[in-house]
């Protein structure tokens, strides 16, 4: 494996128990020998579920099968695999995923239509599904509440470092309800709902057309806003799950219950956590950049105007080499395709103003541009200056360095 990213946090954090969610990791050689690769969850009866998946037309069958699964609204179960994504299989890589699901279902017992499964590695390798139900026994003797990080590991492909959060949210001024996370992610990444793969446990009591409602905008703010490499998975998945089992709160029966208001923001800021840790082990990165555009037509052209100064290779290996290199952001606003006042423009980058009215600004010295780059966290900031326009969005990416390339190079082998 990887050295450790050097923008990863100090250490997993610690997790506290959620009410109703028990875990479990072990490794039954999917891919690599002696490494955690296959993860277990149990929720408690009546644990509702909402998700947000890849927009890929060629989505693997886990997701295929998730989408419909979701459509009851609960969750008995949840089992993921890393080494194999399961996608790009035909026919065998569908039954493959029924015959887990269905030896899942008898484990616990629960109904097929309220387990769920994800897979993640490599395109187009049958998966071994008798290696995955070879070892539900062990899994299910080994649960427990206590579990998250060694689920946040048997999770991870080419990430350097496991990736959890945590958060309490109040609801109605009771006891505050606990929700934790765990997700993967590192390469292929430029999530088109969500990210790579990510699990989130409340202990609330929340409807699942309610969670749906909740998650949705939170994940277009957080998951749906960063970029690695523009690439975007056939396997990508973000479930959220709520099991009841926690402190008696308010019943909430709306999204826009104002009851709701402090597990929305919460819940939105432990997606964004996580986002971020999916930035931070970019593969091959060295610096976290983040990009703020104002001044657009609206808050979607923002984004898009973002994106394209966050997925620019040629802005990316200029952050990478700590080149002040401009005039790429000028040339990523550009192609956007979307509204912008070329003689109006202004980039700053580390708060530094460098253009001003469509040029460089009188007597700009680039001395303190130069030192914030040799920085690992890279601010640049965008006005496009489109009349009256007050859209703005915030995306956040990594540089693009040739270990990017050394290990995509060596990926399947």
């Amino acid at each position: 494996m990887a050295d450790i990213s050097p923008l990863a946090p100090g250490r997993f954090p610690d997790m506290p128990v959620v009410s109703g969610v028990r875990l479990a990791a072990s490794a039954c050689g999917i891919k690599y020998q002696d490494r955690i690769d296959l993860m277990l969850a149990e929720f408690a009866h009546g644990t509702t579920a909402a998700g947000v998946f890849t927009k890929s037309m060629t989505a693997s069958a886990p997701v295929v099968i998730c989408r419909e699964h979701l459509k009851g609204g609960h969750a008995g179960a949840l089992l993921v695999n890393s080494g194999n994504a399961n996608a790009f299989t035909g026919r065998a890589g569908d039954e493959a995923a029924q015959r887990i699901i269905e030896a899942v279902a008898d484990l616990f017992p629960c109904r097929p239509s309220t387990v769920f499964v994800s897979s993640t590695g490599v395109i187009g390798e049958p998966l071994d599904a008798d290696k995955m139900i070879g070892g539900l026994p062990v899994l299910r003797e080994s649960l427990s509440e206590n579990t998250w990080e060694d689920a946040a590991k048997a999770i991870m492909t080419t990430d350097t470092f496991p990736k959890g959060a945590t958060r309490t949210a109040d609801i109605g001024g009771g006891t505050p309800v606990t929700i934790n996370g765990i997700a993967k992610g590192s390469g292929m990444i430029a999530p088109d709902m969500a990210t790579m793969l990510a699990y989130v446990a409340t202990d609330a009591a929340i409807p699942a057309e309610v969670l749906q409602a909740v998650l949705e905008p939170a994940v277009e703010r957080s998951f749906n806003s960063i970029t690695v490499d523009s690439d975007t998975s056939t396997s990508d998945t973000l479930m959220l799950f709520a099991t009841g089992a926690g402190p008696d709160h308010p019943e909430i029966t709306s999204a826009a219950d104002a009851l709701l208001g402090d597990f929305t923001a919460k819940l939105e800021d432990l997606l964004l956590d996580l986002a971020h840790q999916v930035v931070r082990d970019g593969e091959g990165a060295t610096k976290f950049i983040t990009v703020t555009v104002t001044g657009a037509e609206d808050d979607r052209a923002a984004r898009r105007i973002g994106l394209s100064i966050a997925n620019s290779p040629l802005v990316k290996t200029a952050v990478a080499g700590e080149d002040a290199n401009w005039g790429r952001i000028v040339m990523a606003v550009g192609k956007a395709g979307e509204r912008a006042d070329r003689d109006q423009l202004v980039i700053k980058i580390g708060g530094v103003t460098i253009t001003e009215d469509g040029k460089r600004v009188d007597g700009y010295d680039e001395v303190p541009v130069a030192a914030h780059m040799k920085g690992s966290e890279i601010l640049i900031e965008v006005d496009v200056g489109v009349d009256e326009g007050g859209g703005s969005a915030t995306v956040w990416t990594c540089d693009l360095t040739h270990g990017y390339i050394s290990i995509n190079a060596d990926y399947r082998s």
